[in-house]
């Protein structure tokens, strides 16, 4: 049943400080988009924690922009407009589910000094921490889409790399061990506090790194709130957002990240607290039975599980942590993101859970 206007995802006006110039961005973008007229009209989609994304409306045409949030000079990693723009140009002719990119614009040549993209806009439904207004998630739709959800990251998996012209993104066996000594670094990088449980979760994945299990191309924040959904079927993914840690590397770490985000009925209050989608309502697949979907469709073997859910756990405090960082330092005024700290300190028990022999599905 197709849902209401209302619930389509919506833009709104822009945060303060994370404004953009109507008119200087107009005449950056004409070059490229000459069918784009003034006045342009700029939204900012509310929700994300990263990157900021606007909604950019002109001459009856509507186009997404993505840029690096202020302050992320400071972290570095997943702020690569060129590298996300060159992955979506990648992807949109050899896997289709993503928006198709327009153009990407240096920070030499940005009107606001920091580099960024513009794609063409999906309309659609996405599921964030409530159900859209007009919207009915009976239990048979989410099994559906859960089901939907993991064959998609499968398919994703299956993607041939080079044909996508992405071969490159590889940098050969070890991905997994560069993978820990990365986000190791990137947490000492944004710390603000001492978090023991933090350090005796780095302790045990270090001291337990797997072999790669594979190479495929993979999105690294997979969730619900990362896909737009049909309209006319919520159950249909029509695309896949936020690219800006997509690589080549085992795909066993992508189901784990996906399964990090998934929260499920039965988890404890504080977790629900930090919900990232809809995952809890009834009829959704549980995490155990969204890897036995996977391991059927994508046939392969999912060893080493507990090692890769500890440490996506990990990597999500990790996240968290730069966002509170952010914060902390003053790069940002978004109030959504003082309790962020306390997140990371949640996820990192969350890992210490599974590392310690917890149930995770």
């Amino acid at each position: 049943m197709p849902v209401p206007v209302s619930a389509l995802d919506t833009a709104h006006p822009p945060r303060p400080g994370e404004t953009l110039d109507p008119a200087a961005l107009l005449d950056c973008l004409q070059p490229y988009l000459p069918e784009l007229a003034g006045p342009l009209v700029i939204e900012q989609f509310p929700a994300g924690h990263s990157n900021l994304t606007y909604a950019i409306t002109g001459g009856g045409r509507e186009y997404v922009l993505r840029r690096p949030p202020f302050g992320a000079e400071h972290i570095r990693a997943g702020h690569d407009m060129q590298r996300e723009f060159r992955v979506l140009s990648g992807l949109y002719p050899v896997y289709g589910r993503v928006p198709q990119p327009v153009c990407y614009i240096p920070a030499e040549a940005s009107p606001f000094g920091a580099p960024f993209y513009v794609m063409t806009r999906i309309r659609g439904i996405i599921l964030r921490t409530s159900v859209p207004e007009g919207v009915v998630l009976e239990a048979d739709t989410m099994r559906q889409l859960s089901i939907n959800f993991m064959d998609n990251l499968a398919h994703l998996h299956a993607v041939d790399v080079t044909a996508a012209g992405l071969q490159d993104l590889y940098r050969g066996a070890g991905y997994v061990r560069r993978q820990v000594e990365g986000w190791v670094k990137r947490y000492r990088a944004a710390q603000t506090d001492d978090v023991p449980v933090i350090e005796k979760v780095i302790a045990w994945v270090t001291a337990r790194i797997p072999e790669d299990s594979a190479a495929t191309l993979i999105h690294n924040d997979y969730k619900y709130d990362n896909v737009i959904l049909d309209p006319t079927d919520i159950t249909q993914i029509r695309a896949v957002l936020d690219w800006e840690m997509a690589t080549v590397g085992d795909p066993l770490t992508d189901v784990a990240t996906a399964l990090a985000y998934w929260v499920e009925r039965d988890d404890p209050p504080e977790v629900h607290a930090m919900s990232f989608g809809l995952t809890a309502l009834p009829g959704n697949l549980t995490r155990t039975e969204l890897m036995a979907r996977y391991a059927e469709v994508s046939r392969r073997n999912l060893r080493d599980m507990q090692w890769h859910q500890a440490f996506a756990y990990f990597k999500v405090a990790v996240i968290v942590q730069q966002i509170y960082f952010r914060y902390a330092k003053g790069f940002t005024r978004d109030e959504r993101f003082a309790r962020m700290g306390d997140m990371a300190r949640l996820f990192a028990e969350l890992a210490q859970r599974v590392l310690d022999g917890g149930a995770t599905g």
